[in-house]
């Protein structure tokens, strides 16, 4: 089975400055993949050119094994790839529940409002917490809270690659466990996740592989546990030992081992 995500030798940017200098990287099937790095490294740039955001300059993105690199945003989209960008951007003056009929609506299924209702009940399974929230603004709930909606949202779309910009960005340490928890249980079910995340030590603990990038380019890669416990990643990129992250390696850990028995 090859790679669901195989990009190859990407330069992109913005106007005259190149951000993006040859890079190359693979997800496959049921995987979740990290890209972590400093901030300003390429990340979010690399997300945006991989969903026609930014255009490619040259090399190529492909989807399954056919070239994405020339299409737009929408077809990107319709093809199974859902985005969680940065800052969440939700309408916030729209209901919970209309934000997640709107990230249906690129379906190229053209479900039902039955089937729409009962795969909502799905992704409040997944977050128990919106249930009750469904009929409120978006723009009055909390930062974790808006940021379960936008994963939620993006679930609606039934995507095949989910790509996530920094889910624990402005949210308290608690709400960031909490996420990122979910995102575990998201690829135990089978989710192919490609995450751009800040902070490494968490992205680590939950990814089974990850790319290191530094100004534009692939410094690094390979199984998330080893990444973890490189002496250079842990000078760059991860300072002391959190606790919470600490408590959520525990949890990962005893959740893999479990699942393998």
């Amino acid at each position: 089975m090859g790679p669901l995500l195989d990009v190859t030798d990407l330069r992109s940017g913005y106007a005259l400055m190149e951000v993006l200098h040859g890079i190359s990287l693979h997800v496959m099937p049921g995987e979740l993949v990290a890209l972590v790095g400093a901030n300003g490294a390429g990340k979010s740039t690399l997300l945006n050119t991989i969903v026609g955001v930014v255009p490619v300059r040259s090399g190529r993105v492909s989807f399954d094994g056919t070239v994405i690199s020339s299409l737009s945003t929408r077809a990107i989209v319709r093809k199974g790839i859902g985005v969680v960008p940065e800052r969440r951007q939700l309408f916030g003056t729209m209901s919970l529940e209309d934000n997640l009929l709107i990230g249906a609506y690129s379906r190229a299924d053209r479900p039902s409002r039955h089937q729409l209702k009962t795969e909502m009940d799905g992704v409040f399974e997944l977050f128990p917490k919106l249930r009750d929230r469904r009929l409120q603004l978006t723009q009055s709930m909390s930062g974790g809270e808006q940021q379960m909606t936008a994963i939620a949202r993006a679930l609606m779309a039934k995507p095949r690659l989910l790509l996530l910009d920094e889910p624990s960005l402005g949210l308290a340490p608690l709400v960031v466990d909490q996420i990122m928890e979910q995102l575990a249980g998201l690829r135990t079910s089978g989710c192919t996740i490609l995450l751009v995340e800040q902070n490494a030590r968490l992205a680590l603990s939950i990814a089974d592989r990850a790319y290191v990038v530094e100004t534009g380019r692939i410094a690094m890669s390979g199984r998330a546990a080893e990444l973890l416990s490189n002496e250079r990643i842990q000078d760059a990129y991860l300072g002391g030992r959190d606790d919470v992250a600490n408590s959520m390696e525990e949890r990962i850990r005893s959740r893999r081992m479990g699942s393998a028995n």
